[in-house]
Order: C-alpha cells, then structure tokens, then sequence
C-alpha cells in the first residue's frame, strides 16, 4: 500500500511521532518506545454525537457499544476473549466530537491482536437481536444517569449554555429517541462514518514503523462503501446576552449545587487562526487553576478554607471542536448560594481589573506543565493525546502544550477574563434538596 507523509506544521518543538497517510485516507500515525515492552493503538473515529441528526440523538453512543457486538466472521465476545487472553486490556468512549476505540498489549501480541479490533470497527454486523438486547443496556445506562445529580445537573446546564448547537444534546441520547431507532439505521450511520478516512489510528510503543504500517494497511480496509446519512445542523451559539438561570430539586439530595458556565473558544472558528485560538483555550485552563486547583488558589482558599461556604469548589475548560466549555462548580448548603455565587462573581470582575501576580501565575504554569509531564508518560497516554489532537485540529500540536503555556502573560489573562468570563453574561443551574 503505498503512502504519502502528511505535511507537519512548523512548530518550535519537535514531534516526535510519525503522520503517515494510507491510501486509502487513513491517516496513521506512529512513535516508536523501544524502551517499553507494549504498545497501545488508540483508533479515533470523527463520528461523535454532534454527527447525529436530532432525532437520532444517542446513535454514536450506542453504536460505540455495538461496534464490539461481533461482525459475519467475528462473533460477539471473541474479541475480548482475545485481547484477555493475551494480558491486555481495551476500552472505549463516546464524546460528542468523537468516538475511540483502543487496546494495549505486548508487543509480541499485536500482530494477532490489532486485526481483531479492526474486523470489529471496519465490518461490525450489528444484528438485530444483539441491538434489541443492548438497547436495554444503554437505556438502563441511561437511567442510572438520572440517579446522578451531578449529571442532571451538568446537563441542564450544557441544554441552557448551548441552546443552538448540539453540545447541548446528552451524549446517550434519551429513551424517547433510542426506542425509535432501528438497526438498518445504525447499519446505515455505521457505514456513513466509520471508512478509512474518517479515522486515525495512533500506534505508541515497541514496533517499527515499517511493522506498524503494514499490519495497519492490512488490517483497516472498507469492504464496503460509504453511504449516505441524515447530519445533524451545527449552528453557531450566540452569545450569551444576560444571566440565564434555572432551579432544580431532587430529593434525598443532602448538599445543593452551584454549577456556573460561560462558552469559551473552539478550534473551528472562522474568526481567528489556530494559534489564537489554541492560546485562548489555553490561557483558559491557567484561569481555571488559579481560580479553583489546590488549596492555594482563590476560589478554594476564600470560600472553603477562611469562610467555610462551600463543601468542594471546581473549575475547569473543557476544548471542543467548535464551541468550548469554562466551568465552576460548587457543593454547599443552600443557604450559601446566593452568597458563593455572588463572591464568584465579584472575583471574575476582579481578574478582569486586576493583572495576576507573577507568583501566581508560574504556579499556575507549574502546575498544568507538571501535569502534561505526569499525563505523557505511558504508550496509552501519549496514544490518547495524539488521537485527541487529531481530532481537534493537528496531532503535533499536542507537544507544544507547555511552550503555549510559558508564553502567556498576565495582560493575556486579564483579556481572557474581560472577554470570556463575565460576571454579568453566563449560565447557571442550582439544585437544592426537595423537602420530603
């Protein structure tokens, strides 16, 4: 199978792994460890939720526990047999730019273990009976998310913050929608999305190159051809305009929650370069540390440590493909809620008025450079990392993380605050308990 090198963006980092591009328009790409005796391939499909149409809502999700329900010459069960049998593990996940599929083993096992998980992912048979009786998998799935406040929570509040795009649509989809669905329809959003093209298989560990790419090439190959499928209609979100506010109560929940959130930048926007948009993100997770990671940071030090107002305190930002996500997130008794989210609010105005101090911002640095260090040292780890990357825009720029996040200022995060995070402009969803 021939193979053309894909084009490598100048960065001032090296990267480390090879981009190759098969034939056949999947796109591989491989980093030899000799060092350690296993490999991981971490296969990563551009066919998550938001590829759903409305009324097809859950589909990928679903389909991601189908893919391992067999194929015409694999039958369900065999292949974790194997992968099991050999000492390895694999795994998988639905997000809503993505689904991933990966296994990690012995080198010596990949060659019989890889053209397994391809058989399943390139030729999955999705038989009528095994969808009927795994539907009643992921409807329950469904359900015990339900029992989750956290989750009810979260997802009201991704429904109120992305009211256009389909970010705002759970991930598993509902009842209503699943029970209406068929497995020719699934056949038909397999077939659609899961070809060679729409994938990037990643391989981290010991294997040549040359070994890599031709068990990939022989093992990833359609047998047959892409199809038309309903899409679903991503419309830009709006800005958000005013506070938009809801209530929940649950019973038998013992603490409320606060859960606050601003829409951050994508890496899609046609408003600004990649880079810009990278640095933005970026300087995002630095904010969300200095707000609320470790008992130094100003959320968690005011409203947990001196004033005893909350139980926990989070934050964090969360990059998606067109629009992202910045959290906080507060457990507390209701009483304090008004109070916590006002002193949320006050801080935000500050971070906007006044520059970061230099200490601060180098814990900050240190911290989310310490964790990218702790998060790339394993052949699965730096898999995930690539595929991730991959999907979002370009593998390489997965190693200039760090660099990025060195380069940026304090006048920098004063900017992000004042543009992103205003204390006047978000969402919010409160849940108390409901008395019984």
């Amino acid at each position: 199978m021939s193979l053309a090198k894909l084009p490598i963006a100048s960065t001032s980092l090296h990267f480390p792994a090879n981009l190759l591009r098969l034939d056949n328009g999947l796109t591989l790409i491989h980093q030899h460890m000799p060092a350690t005796p296993v490999v991981a391939v971490d296969v990563w499909v551009n066919a998550g939720a938001i590829a759903e149409p409305d009324e097809w809502s859950g589909m990928a999700h679903f389909l991601e526990h189908m893919i391992f329900k067999g194929t015409e010459v694999l039958p369900p069960g065999v292949f974790d047999l194997v992968i099991e049998s050999q000492g390895g593990m694999t795994n998988a996940a639905t997000s809503h730019d993505y689904a991933h599929f990966f296994i990690v083993t012995a080198a010596q096992q990949l060659e019989d273990a890889l053209p397994y998980l391809a058989e399943l992912l390139m030729n999955a048979a999705i038989p009528d009976d095994e969808f009927e009786r795994e539907r009643c998998v992921v409807l329950e799935e469904i359900r015990q998310a339900y029992d989750n406040p956290d989750w009810i929570a979260f997802q009201a509040l991704t429904e109120s913050i992305y009211q256009c795009h389909p970010y705002g649509r759970p991930i598993l989809g509902t009842e209503e929608t699943l029970l209406q669905r068929s497995p020719a329809e699934m056949r038909q959003f397999h077939r659609a999305h899961y070809q060679p093209e729409n994938m990037t298989v990643v391989v981290v560990g010991d294997i040549t190159q040359d070994v890599a790419i031709d068990l990939v090439s022989q093992s990833f190959q359609a047998r047959s051809e892409p199809v038309a499928c309903p899409r679903s209609v991503s419309e830009a979100e709006p800005p958000i305009t005013d506070i938009r506010r809801q209530e929940l109560w649950l019973p038998r929940l013992e603490q409320s929650r606060l859960m606050m959130a601003w829409l951050g930048p994508g890496i899609d926007s046609p408003l600004q370069s990649l880079d810009e948009q990278l640095q933005e993100a970026y300087g995002l997770d630095i904010l969300s540390v200095l707000l609320a990671e470790g008992r130094a940071s100003r959320l968690i030090r005011e409203l947990r440590e001196e004033r005893n107002l909350v139980q926990a305190v989070s934050s964090g930002f969360s990059l998606q493909r067109e629009a992202g996500l910045f959290t906080i997130s507060a457990w507390l008794d209701a009483e304090n809620l008004e109070r916590v989210e006002a002193i949320i609010c006050d801080r935000l105005s500050e971070l906007a008025a006044t520059p970061v101090s230099d200490a601060e911002l180098a814990r900050c640095k240190r911290l989310l450079c310490n964790d990218y260090a702790f998060s790339t040292e394993t052949p699965s780890q730096l898999a995930g990392l690539y595929g991730y990357y991959s999907i979002l825009a370009r593998p390489e720029i997965a190693t200039t993380y760090p660099q990025r996040i060195q380069a940026i200022q304090a006048a920098d995060l004063q900017r992000l605050a004042s543009h992103y995070l205003s204390p006047y402009h978000y969402a919010v969803t409160v849940m108390k308990p409901l008395e019984e």
